[in-house]
């Protein structure tokens, strides 16, 4: 599909509040045939996701030890977490050191998909995972580990205001640019 088509049909989609807020915009390259053209998603004119480039304004991770460290991150962790810590220790390990151990393995496990996504993100193809977008059901693109389809999904108009308000748990856990795109999307309710 060409990128004006794509365009007319992501933007289709948008909902109402941010239609005019959130753009699609991509570059290309007419005389450098070796070189790709680069899409990025700006909110009131200014870019905040270019896949390529790591001066936008939401945090990249490049360490799993940076996002381990990160203090804003908060990880929810439920009493089935905590009693497996138990049972894998014999209950010989002290009742606050078990929430530590639980929230440690479930940051471990946090950081690894953080940076999958991230690497993965980087390598995408904007136009692929657009078109893509458009032909999966809206549900499976809420629930992917894509960073892009999460994105798109958020500020689709067929996710309506209950949804978006029963999601602020499972966002915690999203990488940044999404929790960004979360947020942008809570402020139009």
């Amino acid at each position: 599909m060409a990128w004006s088509k794509l365009k007319q049909n992501l933007e289709s989609f948008l909902c109402p509040a941010l239609d005019g807020s959130v753009e699609y915009r991509a570059t290309s390259y007419r005389y450098l045939p070796g070189k790709a053209g680069t899409c990025y998603i700006a909110v009131d004119k200014k870019n905040v996701l270019n896949m390529s480039d790591t001066t936008t304004l939401i945090k990249w991770y490049e360490s799993e030890q940076e996002i381990k460290n990160d203090s804003s991150i908060q990880i929810p962790i439920n009493d089935e977490e905590i009693e497996a810590v138990r049972k894998e220790n014999k209950g010989i390990v002290p009742e606050d050191r078990l929430q530590v151990i639980a929230r440690g393995r479930k940051l471990s496990q946090y950081a690894k998909e953080i940076m999958s996504a991230q690497s993965s993100l980087s390598k995408s193809n904007f136009i692929a995972v657009a078109n893509n977008f458009l032909s999966t059901p809206i549900e499976e693109s809420l629930e992917s580990n894509d960073i892009l389809l999460n994105i798109l999904a958020l500020v689709d108009r067929r996710v309506g205001k209950k949804r978006i308000l029963n999601m602020s748990v499972k966002m915690k856990l999203k990488h940044p640019i999404v929790q960004y795109f979360y947020e942008l999307r809570l402020s139009t309710l």
